[in-house]
């Protein structure tokens, strides 16, 4: 069956303004190329993506073949080899995962039909100049019962060129930037839907594809029709859209509000039925409000649409309920219904036990956000391993049924041995390092910043030219927020936009307190005046800045912290005007929590944007969106690339809190330390993000000591739903030993951590030793999340060095100084003298006169 596209992309350089991960992953099936410098980054992309999309890779350059196994085992779909690979690899790897590249002296069409006789693997003709020899081959060669067929073009190709090879049945290959599912915003790229139907055909007189709608499992939710304007809706919008036979397009769920989450599209092996697999919103896919127009689900579907909604809402005293509370209980359920299973031995018997074994273990996913589509793919991804395991049972599971324990001599791939080997920082011994190895071992993750600006600068272009219609596009586009009438939203807030739950208010208001109450201390109590001389006095006073714009993160996450963190202090200086800019969530709405600190703090407004595009709306303003003197406030690389932009423009007249880069934390720990407690500071910010780093220094630790707390991270973090992410960061993240808590402390001061965490006797003792450093917190019984919620420190702190430059956010932030001078008569004459020689010394003869008049004036009068 062929595949309707390759989109090819090179993951060396940061994603283009062309076709997102998104859209990618709807369309499903992706082409890379790789070379030696290239395979372990190839490997690791292809491990993280391997789920959203069907990856072939390239590897022609590639000589070594345990590489090409690696990116096999890694999840990689298929590879495309030479003549030379080719023979080395069949027999091991299923032809199936095997594309033959057609040399280039394989000119005549008889020659490449004999290339590939008598093998089922796939055909990959590349970098194609003669159209109309490859397109007359094709037509030799036939459009079915033989082996795929992919396409490459030398130069730039024509819609014409990709849809005349997709309808016989070939795979173009076309780079990604070249493409989009919108061509009203791109004209001069390539539309996805029309490639990806060139093949798709139909026998009905009105030319309609039957498409079968499923859920992420499978399961089949309905039977409507497509056509090819609805298709380019479908990737536009990101959502379900049909044909309807009598109305036209049909947009799912429009007004009913059972909208549809458009998670890939494909077609069938014949090409003429289209399959959408989606993630079903509201009452479900029938009119009859059931989840499907067959009835309602069965089996696992079921259950785990049941474990979802009493995670959700569990009514109180249930026993579901306290599975998801009580971790120990349903661990020890898990083991026990395992072990029911494996002595049951009735047909009966062994279904009845293996239902309660899915039901605990499928509560066990659901507590962690993991979905029944997730513990798939993980199938699908054990079933793409080349390499075979033995099989063998561990350890003491072994040993119980009185079986030898035989090690595992198969090397694992690199990627696969990264994912599922111990999480274990690097350890380095600081004492005895020189300044070079110290600042080599203490470097961050360098941050890609290539191409950054060439996005973000269309992007504010756009946002100035534009205003509101580019903020809702890129809503759409960006957020997948299709329905947003107007990208703000103005006090008095509805109170239906801020329904939450008495907990979540009682927690918010708390930390609202707690966090109000320690910016209020840092107030000025009066102005400072100095009288420098007799008759000379000097005066600073304090102003609230008039205008400021708060970015709060959003997508996915909730980050009420973030806003409570920016706007409370605000509150406390007495801003006048004070706006939100928070990412919408795909209904068009802001979560409830920000909304509800935007009306304790007195935000007169909340900017429906993420990224760029919310913080070019906060620095000019638009029709609906009042513009800011200072921006504030955390954010990826796009966010931080626009305020930097911004402060330096001098049209904009805005300026912004500091720069930002990824989460960090730094813990000084000695032997008094509890390892669960240091390795649970560590692990608080290694979730952040694959670029967060977290530093250990330890403090004569023994052996033993070190060990214990290295065991608590990799424990701790196999517990953890984000720990892949805490793979990730810890790679890169260090443990330093130190044989006192002065050295520990000089280490800490050149690293100068976002998070300073003192896990080490008399801790507050250490603190006169901080030079550098965004917050501090001390002693065993202060975890850093304290300081992220509610304790009533400020969480917005300068990372990636720059706390030996800037503060955390404070008061001060929201705050200028302003300065007057007030002389009388004997002032003046004291003062004047000096003055009027450095205006003569520097040329300015109208600043000396402004004093010489004055006192002229003085002598006459007296």
């Amino acid at each position: 069956m062929a595949l309707p596209l390759l989109a090819a992309i090179d993951i060396s350089r940061e994603p283009s303004e062309g076709l997102s991960t998104l859209d990618l992953s709807r369309l499903g099936n992706v082409y890379l190329s790789a070379n030696p410098e290239t395979v372990d980054d190839t490997i690791a992309y292809i491990f993280s993506n391997f789920h959203l999309f069907s990856i072939s890779v390239d590897v022609t350059s590639l000589t070594d073949n345990s590489q090409i196994m690696s990116l096999l085992d890694a999840g990689a779909a298929r590879v495309f080899v030479n003549h030379i690979q080719l023979k080395s690899l069949q027999g091991t790897v299923d032809d199936a995962r095997l594309v033959l590249l057609l040399e280039p002296d394989v000119q005549s069409r008889e020659k490449i039909i004999d290339a590939i006789a008598n093998t089922s693997v796939g055909v990959y003709a590349h970098q194609v100049k003669d159209v109309d020899f490859i397109t007359g081959w094709l037509q030799e060669y036939g459009t079915s019962a033989r082996p795929p067929v992919f396409v490459s073009f030398k130069g730039a190709v024509t819609l014409e060129v990709a849809v005349s090879i997709g309808k016989l049945a070939a795979t173009p290959i076309i780079p990604a930037d070249s493409l989009t599912t919108d061509l009203e915003k791109h004209p001069e790229r390539l539309s996805v839907a029309e490639i990806f139907m060139a093949g798709v055909t139909s026998d009905r007189p009105d030319k309609l594809i039957a498409t079968v709608v499923v859920d992420e499992q499978g399961v089949a939710l309905g039977f409507v029709y497509s056509s090819l304007e609805s298709v380019k809706e479908s990737l536009r919008t990101g959502t379900g859209v049909y044909q309807s036979r009598k109305r036209g397009l049909w947009y799912k769920g429009a007004t009913s509000g059972a909208v549809q989450e458009l998670v890939k599209i494909d077609a069938d092996c014949d090409q003429d039925c289209l399959r959408f697999i989606v993630r079903q919103k509201g009452a479900g896919f029938c009119h009859l409000e059931t989840a499907t127009c067959f009835g309602h689900y069965s089996g696992i579907s079921k259950l785990q649409q049941t474990l979802q909604a009493r995670k959700d809402s569990a009514p109180a005293g249930s026993y579901t309920a306290r599975l998801f509370n009580d971790p120990k209980l349903l661990r020890a359920k898990i083991m026990e219904e395992a072990e029911e299973l494996c002595e049951a031995a009735e047909k009966k018997e062994i279904a009845f036990e293996a239902a309660d074994l899915i039901y605990f273990a499928l509560t066990k996913c659901i507590s962690a956000g993991v979905t029944l589509a997730d513990v798939e793919r993980s199938l699908d991804a054990k079933s793409l391993k080349v390499k075979r395991r033995t099989g063998d049972a561990k350890g003491k599971w072994a040993e119980k049924e009185g079986l030898s324990v035989v090690p595992n001599k198969a090397a694992p791939v690199a990627a696969i041995e990264k994912k599922n080997g111990k999480i274990q920082m690097i350890r380095f011994d600081a004492s005895s390092a020189t300044p070079d190895q110290l600042e080599e071992v203490l470097r961050r993750p360098a941050q890609k910043n290539n191409d950054i600006m060439n996005i973000v600068i269309p992007i504010i272009a756009e946002v100035r030219t534009r205003g509101d219609a580019a903020l809702l596009d890129y809503a759409a586009k960006f957020d997948r927020a299709t329905g947003l009438k107007s990208p703000v939203i103005k006090a008095p807030y509805p109170p239906e936009l801020m329904e939450l739950p008495e907990e979540t208010i009682k927690a918010i208001d708390l930390s609202f307190e707690n966090i109000r109450k320690f910016h209020a201390g840092q107030k000025e109590d009066k102005p400072l005046v100095v009288e420098t001389m007799p008759g000379v006095k000097c005066t600073r006073f304090v102003r609230a800045i008039e205008r400021v714009g708060c970015y709060i993160p959003g997508g996915t996450a909730v980050l009420p912290s973030t806003a409570l963190m920016l706007g409370v202090p605000a509150l406390v200086a007495g801003c006048k005007k004070i706006v939100f800019a928070s990412p919408p969530r795909p209904d068009g709405t802001c979560t409830p929590e920000i909304v509800y600190v935007a009306h304790k703090v007195g935000a007169e407004a909340i900017v429906l944007a993420g990224g760029a595009q919310a913080v070019a709306a906060l620095a000019y303003g638009t029709e609906s969106v009042p513009k800011v003197d200072k921006i504030l406030g955390p954010g990826n690389q796009f966010v931080t690339a626009g305020k930097m932009f911004v402060s330096n423009d001098t049209s904009a007249g805005v300026s912004i809190d500091m720069p930002a880069g990824p989460s960090e934390v730094l813990v000084v720990a000695d032997p008094e330390a509890n390892p669960a407690f240091v390795a649970s500071d560590l692990l608080s910010q290694a979730e952040h993000g694959v670029d967060s780093q977290v530093i250990l220094i330890a403090v004569d630790l023994t052996e033993e000591q070190l060990k214990a707390i290295e065991d608590e991270v990799h424990n701790q973090a196999m517990k953890l739903p984000r720990v892949d992410i805490v793979r990730g960061s810890i790679a890169h993240s260090v443990t330093l030993q130190a044989k006192t808590i002065e050295e520990a402390m000089r280490l800490s001061n050149i690293y100068a951590p976002e998070h300073l965490i003192l896990q080490v006797k008399d801790a507050s003792k250490a603190v006169d030793l901080v030079e550098h450093a965004g917050s501090v917190f001390v002693g065993a019984w202060t975890p850093e999340s304290v300081g992220d919620y509610s304790a009533g420190v400020n969480h917005s702190l300068p990372t990636y060095g720059y706390a030996r430059q800037y503060s955390g956010v404070n008061l001060a932030t929201y705050l200028k100084h302003v300065t007057s001078s007030e002389l009388t008569e004997e002032g003046l004459r004291n003062v004047g003298p000096a003055v009027m020689q450095l205006a003569k010394v520097e040329a300015l003869e109208a600043h000396r006169r402004a004093v010489e008049i004055r006192l002229q004036h003085a002598d006459m009068k007296n």
